[in-house]
């Protein structure tokens, strides 16, 4: 599990890539990675990124609209960055599996709050 100084290395060098880029999707490979239902996860695509925040071990995602994307990384404790997404001017968040742009990571949480 990444400890505190990993988290807020992951914070900074997210926020220098995405603040006021527009998060193009959301990407759930599992319906267990979603916390909450309201709003729905495609309510986030389109918002640019407020901010980037650390919430003790959960990276959270603020965007246009107050609406969040928080994710936890779990056991496996690291992003990879994928830079499809920001090659066409926005931000792609995949959660719990593979995908082509934006930020992945293998575990995670995703939603608002």
């Amino acid at each position: 599990m990444p400890e505190l100084p990993d988290i807020v290395v992951y914070v900074e060098r997210l926020a220098a890539r995405v603040l006021g880029q527009p998060l193009e999707a959301l990407r759930l490979a599992s319906p267990f990675l979603l916390r909450t239902v309201e709003p729905p996860p495609r309510e986030l695509e389109g918002r640019r990124v407020c901010d980037v925040l650390r919430l003790g071990k959960r990276v959270v995602i603020a965007l246009e609209g107050e609406l969040y994307a928080a994710l936890h990384l779990m056991i496996a404790g690291r992003l990879h960055w994928c830079s499809r997404a920001l090659d066409r001017g926005g931000l792609e968040v995949m959660a719990g599996g593979a995908g082509g742009g934006g930020a992945e990571n293998g575990q995670g949480a995703t939603g608002n709050g």
